[in-house]
């Protein structure tokens, strides 16, 4: 049986409520976000499929913007919401029980930075549990639908961070070309040098104007692990986070 709270230097997350819980990817991509992402002038942020809050209260960790997030399942909305109440960050952050497509009903609002850790598995077996097939299952969520929404609610010079599996890179880069999105820094992430590929992260902007799609794009990668410890690149990135660094 998972923890029922995960604790953080500076926070914790409870997640009796949630269907998925917190994971070392999950962790590294919203320390990664911060590091790359956020930006002196980034006043707005939105977390769509929050779950637990996880990515918003890493952000809160390192700016002052407000930080609004949604979810489709009200448990993680609530599960969000006591993270967030419980937070020293309690009022730049704010909870939605609302799908992304609902949310954008009448809204007209711009974000600096929108971060997503998206459900995964399209068009796969579901597995008995609803709340985890609302997680991690993308029969009500598609790439297209993010790739739209970040398209239509970022701001002119906003970035998008999202993570996904490390098999549906080329699907999310033509996806988010056909919404004149930019893929400007990439990630790539295995469990060891070993391993193959499982997790990307990606940021990216919207095209301006006249500008060729084919832009400069920075490439990296990163191992979890090295033997049986962290490997020192993720100790580096998770080291303001994770207690035993």
């Amino acid at each position: 049986m998972a923890n029922t709270y995960f604790s953080f230097k500076s926070f914790t997350v409870h997640q009796d409520k949630a269907a998925m819980k917190v994971c070392t990817d999950a962790c590294l991509f919203g320390a990664w976000a911060s590091l790359h992402a956020l930006k002196p002038e980034t006043k707005r942020i939105l977390d769509i499929g929050t779950g637990t809050g996880l990515l918003s209260l890493m952000l809160a960790q390192f700016t002052t913007a407000t930080i609004e997030a949604i979810d489709i399942d009200e448990n993680a909305m609530l599960q969000a919401k006591e993270n967030f109440t419980a937070s020293p960050w309690k009022e730049q952050l704010s909870v939605y029980h609302q799908s992304l497509e609902e949310y954008m009903r009448g809204q007209h609002k711009k974000f600096d930075l929108i971060i997503s850790n998206p459900p995964f598995f399209e068009n796969q077996l579901k597995s008995a549990q609803h709340n985890r097939n609302l997680a991690m299952h993308s029969h009500q969520f598609s790439l297209s639908l993010l790739a739209g929404g970040m398209a239509d609610l970022l701001s002119e010079d906003g970035i998008g961070a999202v993570l996904l599996p490390y098999q549906r890179t080329e699907e999310w880069k033509q996806v988010a070309s056909k919404e004149n999105l930019i893929l400007f820094h990439t990630c790539h992430v295995k469990q060891t040098q070993d391993h193959s590929f499982f997790r990307s992260f990606f940021l990216l902007r919207k095209k301006k104007k006249e500008e060729n799609t084919s832009g400069t794009e920075i490439q990296e990668e990163i191992s979890i692990k090295t033997g049986l410890d962290y490997s020192p690149e993720c100790k580096t990135i998770l080291k303001d986070y994770y207690l035993a660094f």
